[in-house]
């Protein structure tokens, strides 16, 4: 390829057609056509417009042509390389050029300026070369600094008649300078030895601490003086050399290094590629945040802290599901939110046919037969990848297991990477700015930003702001018109997460596919245990029992073989320890419920979680306490759970007596129960299972049931007490003198036969 852009055809030049090297024999130009001749000797005749319009034509350089030196420029220069006020000097070179020319500056009569054309460049009275020659003197006459300015000092007639071949950018280009765009040179006093040097301390930074530009310095002075004796030292690069060539060669050098040496050995383990997401659930975004709002807590009305956790889909940008804790969120609940993503939302109150399930590819009759209620407008499907950070609740090994029944695949996303889920970090942002903003009790995105007093301004519950979350996805975000994140596909087309959703169900169908309703109990915690005769099972210090225990098929150790064997496997919700839940061995679809033996038969107990028990289980050892039945504890319990009870019924007292720590504490627990209880399947309950009430609504409720259940066990022990049969022994002459003064005469008490008043007098 020549310059100008033309493919020059001589005799002995040599093309590649489709990969197979051909050799120009002759070129009849009056006919269009030339002969071709390849490596065996075979020869065809073809036309300029066949070689031109060629798919695969290709020119090879000649021996000689590969003997020269490379070009200069790689690339070839454009418009974008010149600076503002370089393009603006090229457009007045280029101006005069045209003025020459054409007779306007502008290059055509119609885009002429006021006083245009000058006499010296009328086209219909001067010719072209008169009107050169008239330019050439005019740049002459010129002020020196004015030509120089506008490089025009050396602007001649064949300068003129050179670029008259030229128009548009290629004129630009070629009126600018050539010393704007020159290549870049480098730094001669980076040799060879020093290149090496550089690129020595490169890789030993990379195992280090991070370095100053100072020490990169000296320990390249010190690479040089070790492995170069004979290197001048004063030709080695000064520091500001090195931090030039530092950053033209490796960048800014901004990350930490831990993080670099991980993006280094991702990028060497070819992990490092972009996922091309092209069909929903294919990769789920989670994350948690403090949400910027408060909110009031049921227990004792204090404002709280609670935690937003998205469930994110990368193809829609659709959020199938999301949870509200109150303080920071656990494994458990992440694992919930990863069932609720899989099934279908109910309608609410309120809720019109508006937000009512709207693809007509499965009609809402449908889902709702299979579902058992009215669906809201909310997609839900089965994700088949999972992409979290490295915090606590995601990397626990029950999550994790979670999610390998689910079977999906697990792909966290690398140590401060915001990039690995960008989607859903900036979809916070756009959450807070489109509604928590509007809501009272927002906090702002710092401290800085905060209001006077956004605890006073707090009003909405974690139900009521859980009801107005659910309403603004299902009204709002999901029909929302999509951005930047529009599909490829669609270019200018306005789609939302709904849209696409039905558009992915018309192109791949789609799956009513719901998770079982022993997903709950397959997701819990598990314990290997042994099963102890009329005692049960002692699951993390606390003992569970139930009757099923006793029957002859559990006297004997499990048939479990391997690790753990002659062990079964007991569930456990974190979130209430209560009750803990046993699979029936038969019937692997039937789970029992084990109630704590410290329950009181009859009557109600607050829930607590295991930050409760293991409290409790403190207590009693740092107490040095006995305990002989698992009923013992429940007074201790009852200690613990009533730190924050108030004393009486005053607000002002219940928080003199409580601090605000300990009582959002309580709320906490009282909230985690009331999950736990809504994520547990429905079942139905033997009669005589203790009661287990929902979490009270006021601390007063709080209060009276402690208050309850601390009656209820004293009450139980009397009645323990007075059952016995046992004969009781007489008082002591020392307790019956105690009873009544000693000098003291009976009272007579008047029998049913002495009915006679006495007279008076008497």
């Amino acid at each position: 390829m020549a310059t100008r852009g033309y493919l020059r055809l001589a005799p002995g030049k040599r093309v590649a057609l489709n990969g197979v090297e051909w050799t120009i024999d002759d070129v009849q130009g009056q006919l269009g056509r030339l002969t071709l001749v390849d490596a065996d000797g075979r020869t065809e005749t073809r036309s300029f417009r066949w070689l031109i319009n060629h798919a695969d034509l290709r020119l090879v350089a000649t021996a000689e042509a590969s003997r020269r030196p490379s070009p200069v420029h790689l690339q070839p220069k454009i418009v974008g390389d010149l600076t503002k006020d370089q393009l603006e000097r090229a457009r007045l070179r280029a101006a005069h050029v045209l003025e020459a020319e054409t007779g306007f500056r502008q290059g055509h009569p119609s885009r002429a300026l006021p006083g245009e054309p000058r006499p010296a460049y009328d086209p219909d009275r001067t010719t072209l070369t008169q009107r050169r020659h008239a330019k050439a003197a005019e740049t002459r006459a010129m002020p020196g600094p004015e030509a120089v300015r506008l490089g025009l000092h050396h602007l001649s007639y064949r300068t003129l008649e050179r670029l008259s071949a030229l128009s548009g950018d290629s004129l630009l280009l070629a009126c600018a300078d050539g010393r704007w765009t020159r290549r870049l040179s480098g730094h001669r006093s980076v040799t060879e030895e020093v290149r090496e040097a550089i690129f020595a301390v490169k890789g030993e930074c990379g195992e280090r601490a991070r370095l100053s530009l100072a020490a990169k310095h000296r320990l390249m002075h010190q690479y040089m003086r070790e492995r170069y004796p004979m290197f001048p030292t004063e030709k080695i690069p000064s520091r500001w050399t090195l931090a030039a060539v530092w950053q033209e060669w490796f960048g800014p050098d901004g990350a930490q290094p831990r993080y670099g040496r991980t993006a280094q050995a991702a990028a060497e383990a070819g992990v490092s590629g972009r996922v091309v997401v092209h069909r929903p659930g294919q990769v789920l975004v989670l994350d948690s945040t403090p949400m910027p709002v408060k909110l009031r807590e049921t227990v004792f009305g204090d404002a709280v802290t609670s935690t937003l956790t998205l469930a994110l889909d990368l193809y829609t940008h659709g959020l199938p599901a999301f949870r509200l804790t109150l303080q920071s969120d656990t494994s458990i609940d992440i694992a919930m939110l990863l069932r609720d993503v899989m099934l279908p939302l109910p309608m609410r109150d309120g809720w019109g046919e508006d937000m009512e399930w709207p693809y007509a590819g499965v009609p809402a009759d449908v889902i709702a037969e299979f579902t058992g209620h009215r669906v809201a407008a909310l997609p839900f499907f089965a994700p088949e990848t999972v992409t979290s950070d490295h915090g606590g609740p995601y990397k626990n090994h029950d999550l994790v297991e979670a999610e390998r029944e689910i079977g999906c695949r697990i792909l966290p996303a690398r140590v401060l990477r915001q990039t690995d889920k960008f989607a859903v970090e900036r979809q916070f942002l756009t959450i807070q700015t489109m509604l928590f903003e509007h809501l009272l009790g927002f906090t702002g995105g710092n401290v800085a930003d905060r209001g006077a007093d956004p605890e006073r301004d707090a009003s909405l519950t974690l139900t009521q702001a859980e009801h107005v979350i659910a309403t603004w996805i299902v009204r709002i975000w999901q029909n929302r018109k999509l951005g930047e994140y529009g599909p490829s596909w669609a270019p200018g087309e306005a789609h939302s997460p709904n849209t696409l959703f039905a558009a992915a169900m018309e192109q791949g169908g789609f799956d009513l596919d719901f998770p079982e309703p022993s997903f709950y109990y397959k997701v819990l915690r598990k314990h290997h245990v042994k099963i102890h005769p009329r005692r049960g099972v002692k699951i993390l210090g606390l003992w569970y029992y139930d009757p099923i225990l006793d029957e002859s098929r559990f006297m004997q150790p499990s048939a479990r073989g391997g690790k753990q064997r002659g062990t079964w496997v007991v569930r456990s919700d974190r979130r209430d320890r209560r009750q803990v839940f046993f699979q029936d061995p038969a019937d692997h679809e039937t789970w029992h419920i084990l109630p704590w033996r410290g329950l009181p038969p009859k009557g109600e107990i607050p829930a607590f979680s295991d930050k409760t028990a293991d409290a409790l289980l403190a207590h009693v050892k740092a107490n040095n306490i006995r305990i002989h039945s698992e009923s013992e504890l429940l007074e201790s319990l009852m200690e613990i759970l009533g730190s924050v009870t108030p004393v009486d019924h005053w607000p002002s007292q219940a928080k003199k007596k409580a601090g605000k720590k300990q009582r959002a504490a309580q709320a906490r627990e009282m909230s985690r129960a009331q999950a736990a209880a809504a994520d547990r399947p429905a079942a139905t309950r033997p009669e005589d299972e203790p009661t287990m009430p929902e979490m009270p609504a006021t601390w007063a409720e709080h209060a009276s049931t402690i208050n309850r259940a601390v009656d209820a066990d004293r009450r139980h022990r009397r009645e323990e007490a007075l059952s016995e049969t046992s004969p009781v022994a007489p008082p002591t002459l020392r307790e019956a003198l105690s009873r009544r003064p000693m000098f003291q005469l009976p009272r007579r008490e008047a029998s049913e036969s002495d009915t006679t008043a006495p007279e008076e007098g008497e």
